[in-house]
């Protein structure tokens, strides 16, 4: 077992080795697979079949077990390394050190979006952009959106969705109300003005390559899903008598049978079941700080 811990605790080398770690994946041909997966599994309500990675009840499960995955292979390269966290109610600033030189590289440039400074900088020949939905073959970001501006979430509007006692509710979807906890940080259901909309507010907020399927390409992407996925322990430490729904295989003439996910059915491409991967401490902990 290992521990994540907040991004901002980081020591110097901490940071210099899960950059690394990271572009040698890169470089090595092995991290463009979990863009193009990511892409993959981001079915929208609209489309036919299985729903796992978004718009569904397993958007934490599956996200946890993609996480696990690239967590492994950076740990094969170095086993000191593991995936921080980004709080972003608390580092919700374009100067925090996250954005630093020696860590994420900071904002994109007025002109293309380009991110010109950090490890990912296209000039450092370390981050091209091989698969996206446009065809810029370097790291976009444009934080805050400056023509429609937005703030990060704050620790209220998460403390509002982690009260909420239920994991998710009919039609396990995006237009499930915000009774349910999962869509509420998910964020489909709320608009900006109207509060909520954490998870998906986050990548609205880096913008560039993180908005859409292909977000994976932006390296923060795994800082981000790390806060969701403890966002998710937190959730189920409060309510502890409250679990994963749908607990059973959802009815033949129920609308979502065959595209939402009960608790012992297999997430593609993982063949792993959500049951599989309730408690998260059978692989790591996190240092809460």
């Amino acid at each position: 077992m290992y521990t994540r811990k907040n991004q901002r605790n980081l020591t110097s080398s901490q940071r210099s080795r899960f950059v690394e770690a990271v572009i040698e994946l890169k470089r090595a041909g092995r991290y463009d697979k979990y863009v193009r997966l990511h892409a993959e599994y981001f079915a929208s309500d609209g489309e036919t079949g299985l729903r796992v990675a978004h718009m569904a009840p397993t958007f934490f499960p599956w996200h946890r077990q993609f996480l696990l995955v690239f967590e492994g292979e950076l740990r094969e390269l170095d086993p000191g390394v593991t995936i921080p966290y980004w709080d972003w109610t608390a580092d919700n600033k374009t100067t925090s050190a996250l954005w630093g030189a020696d860590f994420m590289g900071g904002d994109g440039r007025d002109s293309d979006g380009q991110v010109t400074t950090g490890p990912f900088a296209y000039s450092t020949g370390n981050w091209p952009i091989t698969y996206g939905v446009t065809n810029e073959k370097y790291l976009t970001r444009n934080m805050g959106r400056p023509d429609r501006p937005i703030a990060l979430p704050t620790k209220a509007e998460l403390d509002g969705a982690l009260s909420i006692a239920t994991y998710d509710t009919a039609p396990w979807n995006s237009a499930a109300s915000t009774q349910g906890f999962r869509n509420k940080i998910e964020g489909w259901t709320v608009s900006e003005t109207k509060g909520g909309y954490l998870h998906n507010r986050v990548h609205q907020w880096v913008g560039g390559h993180m908005v859409g399927a292909a977000s994976p390409n932006d390296p923060v992407f795994w800082l981000h899903h790390a806060f969701i996925d403890l966002i998710w322990v937190r959730w189920q430490r409060l309510h502890p008598t409250s679990g994963y729904l749908p607990a059973k295989p959802l009815a033949q003439g129920d609308p979502e049978h065959g595209r939402a996910i009960s608790l012992d059915e297999p997430m593609p491409p993982f063949g792993v079941r959500p049951s599989q991967v309730l408690d998260h401490r059978r692989y790591y902990t996190y240092e809460e700080a």
